[in-house]
């Protein structure tokens, strides 16, 4: 079941990037992924992949830049990194804000040229 989760994220992902390839060719999609979003990147890569798959984003790849969860603590004033879902500052204090780790942004694109048509086939 979990594929699903990522089909439906490169589902929306792709539409985001043909919106913005302006007709251009598109090479790589540069994206930042937190560690809350529980996202595979293999998995995630795959289900591109099939997505993009005989469109006008064929071929492309994503480049995955994993953003760690931190948290903010209200008590002490510090930033935790956190790498289970324990949402808990060093302190002790449970009165912490979640300041990172909840991205899912496509920060940018590698683009080429215009996008040609094949010409037809005699």
């Amino acid at each position: 079941m979990r594929a699903v989760h990522e089909l439906s994220i490169c589902t929306s992902l792709a539409r985001i990037v043909e919106a913005h390839a302006d007709g251009r060719v598109v090479e790589v999609v540069h994206l930042e992924v937190g560690y809350l979003r529980q996202v595979i990147p293999a998995t995630l890569r795959y289900s591109w992949e099939i997505v993009v798959l005989d469109t006008p984003l064929a071929g492309s790849v994503l480049d995955i830049n994993h953003i760690p969860a931190v948290l903010h603590c209200r008590d002490c004033d510090a930033r935790t990194v956190i790498e289970v879902p324990v949402f808990r500052c060093g302190c002790g204090s449970v009165a912490v804000d979640v300041v990172g780790g909840e991205e899912l942004l496509v920060t940018s694109l590698d683009l080429a040229g215009p996008r040609t048509l094949a010409p037809p086939r005699s």
